[in-house]
């Protein structure tokens, strides 16, 4: 199951400057409000795509194979959509934006995948945004299943065969998170219901949920809370608090409300900061970026928690400090790459909640060890780095990096920290990297 966000949207962040918003969509960020809703229409498409068969972004082949898929974003203009083009090798060759892919409608997209299907979702920009599922037929071509429309969400994770989303409220008048649960077997909305976001904080603020990730059969739902008024509507007077609730699935039924004090909030806005091991353990990461009057308020150090096996609690024996064992960096995103290895993006400088850093490390939070990666580029010349960053079934970890000269997939071996140059995506900037598997 794969995530990918990214495109910083400027209403989202009303309290930033113009200059780090510039910055932020220069480099694609992943911050944005998108639009989910219950269904309001539905028309089922089915067919190949006009790719041409000699395209290395194309399957084509007589026999069914995996193929990578990659969302880029030509560079040739501004507001332009983003292509899926699709490989069969990630650690060599180029592929092109030029003349091939699947153009995907609309400037701003989201992506995930689940049940072996691909999910392109359009930020609708104050409007319903078209919602396109994508699969691999079995000559391992990309071919459109569906479109419909939706509305805006904050919060989306893969649970079970669903996408689970929540649209969450940040007014103080109106505390309340809608939630709906999207069938993938169906690409319909199969149920929703509402969570009163106030009941979940301390008095004056609410809930605002940085994202959901299963836990077992349940889901854990890291929230940070918010003022929702004023002047200060994402400050909060609890800056050096981390709090997750627990719903049961699929009812989404409050269960408990975990809470922890030794670290700021789990996750960032629209990111994801829990993940869970082959025990079953969940491991949360905060940034310690919690904000007051737009200034970082939180005492706290960029760390890793844990919450154990079968537990509804922090366990209070384990903290991981990320500043201390990199020198004074922070965590802004990272992803599991098995054994207890994480691969993590790192910023030096805790100067906005919502920047995003340059730096990669590969971290084991079995042991507490941290390693910069090598071969990486300077972080001067890289531009972006993509928040969808897929895992191969060996543990490496393959993410999109846009420099100064051209856009290409690096390769992370976690055992020895190093990285590799692979694939070049030619006229366009990675925004995301997925697989998927030929239907039978």
């Amino acid at each position: 199951m794969t995530i990918s966000v990214y495109k910083n949207r400027e209403e989202t962040f009303p309290e930033k400057s113009d200059t780090l918003l510039n910055n932020q969509n220069q480099i694609n960020m992943k911050k944005f409000d998108f639009y989910f809703l219950a269904m309001l229409a539905f028309s089922s498409l089915t067919g190949c795509t006009d790719d041409d068969v000699d395209n290395p972004g194309t399957g084509g082949g007589e026999e069914a194979t995996s193929r990578y898929i990659i969302a880029a974003t030509p560079v040739a203009s501004e507001g332009v959509a983003d292509y899926l083009l699709t490989a069969s090798d990630l650690t060599e060759g180029s592929i092109s934006t030029t003349g091939n892919g699947v153009e995907q409608d609309g400037t701003y997209r989201y992506y995930v995948t689940n049940n072996n299907k691909f999910f392109s979702l359009l930020y609708g920009q104050g409007n319903p945004g078209a919602v396109t599922t994508y699969q691999l037929d079995d000559k391992g071509n990309l071919v459109m299943l569906s479109n419909f429309q939706s509305e805006t969400v904050q919060a989306f994770a893969p649970v079970n065969d669903d996408v689970l989303m929540m649209k969450i409220s940040r007014s103080a008048d109106s505390p309340v998170a809608n939630w709906y649960r999207l069938d993938t077997e169906t690409s319909q909305i199969v149920d929703q219901g509402q969570i009163n976001t106030a009941e979940l904080a301390p008095e004056g603020e609410q809930a605002f949920f940085s994202w959901m990730t299963q836990v077992g059969d349940k889901v854990y739902a890291p929230f940070f809370t918010v003022k929702g008024c004023c002047s200060d509507t994402f400050g909060t007077a609890y800056p050096d608090q981390a709090w997750i609730a627990v719903y049961s699935y699929p009812e989404l039924e409050l269960e408990t409300i975990i809470e922890d004090d030794r670290t700021s909030f789990i996750g960032r806005y629209f990111t994801n900061g829990l993940s869970v091991d082959e025990a079953g353990d969940a491991y949360a990461f905060s940034s310690g970026v919690a904000a007051t009057n737009g200034v970082i308020s939180s005492t706290k150090p960029s760390a890793v928690t844990r919450i154990n096996s079968g537990e509804r609690k922090f366990d209070e024996t384990y903290l991981f400090d990320l500043e201390a064992a990199s020198g004074g960096a922070y965590v802004t995103n990272h992803i599991y790459a098995g054994n207890g290895n994480f691969v993590v993006t790192m910023a030096e400088e805790k100067t906005s909640a919502y920047a995003t850093g340059n730096k990669i490390a590969v971290i084991n939070v079995y042991d507490e060890t941290f390693e910069w990666v090598t071969g990486m580029p300077s972080e001067e010349n890289i531009l972006s780095i993509t928040t969808n960053n897929y895992v191969s079934e060996d543990g490496t970890v393959h993410i999109g990096v846009t420099t100064e000269e051209s856009s290409y997939v690096y390769n992370i071996n976690v055992a020895s920290a190093t990285a590799s140059q692979g694939l070049e995506v030619q006229g366009g900037n990675i925004t995301a990297i997925s697989k998927l598997d030929p239907i039978e």
